[in-house]
């Protein structure tokens, strides 16, 4: 019996946002689902505009499992990872023991396959799927805000500047054609002219 999709269900319990008071919590399951839909949208960007060749549907794939330590280890909030070299160094450790732990759980021959997707080796398809975590983090930046919340206001200034900072061609071209959408309301959505 192996355990490694009733612990990957679990994802759902999974709070992201720790620290800051949200108008609607946010899921790690849920903000796996559109990290998945945006890094495919991404790499295919890239392939029909700026000439890559990417295979969309692996990186969807990736993007898919790149929070699966999370359910051995929570979601450490951003500030916390990344208060000094020491601690990101150490939970960079556990994220791998704990990523390691759930490739375990797999029938010994899943577990080279499913290891492709939780620890990929390829840089470039990494930089898609980080590009995409940023944006998915910044569309709930701007969800947020748009329901009055402050509090994430200078998340959405961080996370705007270090998207444009991996200067990712495709990151900023979904930035300029499908992120402005995410401030609006649904009426303004269903007005003929967005349409």
């Amino acid at each position: 019996m192996s355990k490694f999709f009733a612990y990957i269900a679990r994802m759902k319990y999974i709070r992201r946002w720790g620290l800051m008071p949200a108008q609607r919590d946010e899921n790690v399951q849920e903000h796996s689902l559109q990290v998945a839909m945006i890094a495919h949208a991404l790499a295919l960007i890239a392939n029909k505009h700026y000439g890559a060749h990417l295979d969309a549907e692996h990186i969807m794939a990736i993007a898919v499992y790149h929070e699966t330590g999370e359910v051995i280890t929570g979601d450490l909030v951003t500030p916390i990872k990344y208060y000094n070299p020491t601690i990101t160094t150490a939970f960079k450790e556990v994220e791998k023991v704990a990523e390691e732990h759930m490739i375990d759980l797999l029938p010994k021959d899943m577990r080279d396959d499913y290891r492709l997707l939780i620890q990929p080796s390829d840089a470039e398809e990494k930089r898609y799927v980080k590009a995409a975590d940023k944006i998915a983090a910044y569309c709930k930046c701007l969800e947020e805000h748009r329901s009055g919340n402050q509090e994430f206001s200078m998340a959405a200034k961080t996370l705007e500047r270090s998207i444009h900072d991996m200067k990712l061609e495709a990151a900023e071209e979904f930035m300029k054609e499908y992120v402005p959408a995410f401030d609006q309301t649904l009426d303004e959505l269903n007005r003929p002219e967005n349409l």
